[in-house]
């Protein structure tokens, strides 16, 4: 027997869903998910947001700041792990709510097709719902975000002085020495910068995420290789470079 349409739908958005919220278009209230898992669920979405934003910026100045030469070429290794890697960082952080999400998506589909097109829900979407659990986390999400955004702000320093550099390599054909801002103590300021934008989403997650962990890892492994490949041919390549800059960590490495 199919449902009278005035019955209150079991789930109306994912954000529903996943936190067992108050349905926007009635005054239906789902009480089936603890408020533990509503807060693991949006501390989860606050920790998104941060790796998507991170995600888009790099696109941003991979187009428009570094300044590429027509000639530069990638590793096809560093292509592909870059790549991986940007797909697979925000979807792991999604990994506990796969079942979830499965779930809500076949309950939509048997509403379609149980009530038909004409009988789905219709309505605006409410806003407040979505952002109000998001101003309900703790003051380590919001310190990690800051330190986030510290790291944002020298990666896109130096990712300037970086790409100024290149431009003026087009026009000399010779490579420089970069200064400024973090350059000043390290030859892979840049990086440094991504390793702190890591650390602070550990912050964020409250140190208890296994997989910001597995993340950070990688990121700092990967870069303090890169970054002593870097510096040793900063040393080969100049004469005159300061002895006093480090590879990544300033006064250790």
């Amino acid at each position: 027997m199919a449902p009278m349409a005035s019955e209150p739908f079991l789930y109306s958005s994912i954000a529903s869903h996943l936190t067992g919220g108050s349905h926007p278009f009635t005054l239906h209230r789902s009480h089936s998910t603890p408020l533990k898992h509503r807060y693991v669920v949006w501390k989860s979405v606050f920790l998104l947001l941060l790796m998507e934003i991170q995600v888009l910026r790099r696109l941003y100045e991979n187009i428009y700041v570094f300044n590429y030469s027509p000639s530069a070429r990638m590793h096809i290794f560093g292509y592909l792990t870059g790549l991986f890697f940007y797909t697979a960082a925000p979807l792991s952080l999604c990994s506990n709510f796969v079942v979830e999400v499965y779930e809500f998506s076949a309950n939509q589909v048997s509403e379609f097709i149980v009530r038909g097109k004409d009988h789905m829900a219709s309505g605006e979407f409410d806003w407040w719902e979505f952002v109000n659990p998001l101003m309900k986390l703790g003051w380590h999400h919001w310190i990690g975000a800051i330190i986030i955004f510290w790291g944002w702000i020298h990666q896109h320093q130096c990712h300037r002085i970086l790409g100024s550099l290149r431009e003026c390599r087009e026009e000399s054909h010779e490579y420089v020495v970069p200064h400024g801002n973090w350059f000043e103590l390290v030859s892979c300021p840049h990086y440094l910068a991504e390793i702190v934008i890591y650390a602070g989403l550990v912050v964020a997650s409250g140190g208890s995420d296994v997989t910001i962990w597995l993340l950070f890892g990688f990121v700092v492994v990967n870069l303090v290789f890169a970054a002593a490949e870097t510096h040793r041919w900063y040393h080969s390549k100049f004469d005159d470079y300061p002895q006093s800059r480090y590879a990544v960590i300033p006064f250790f490495f």
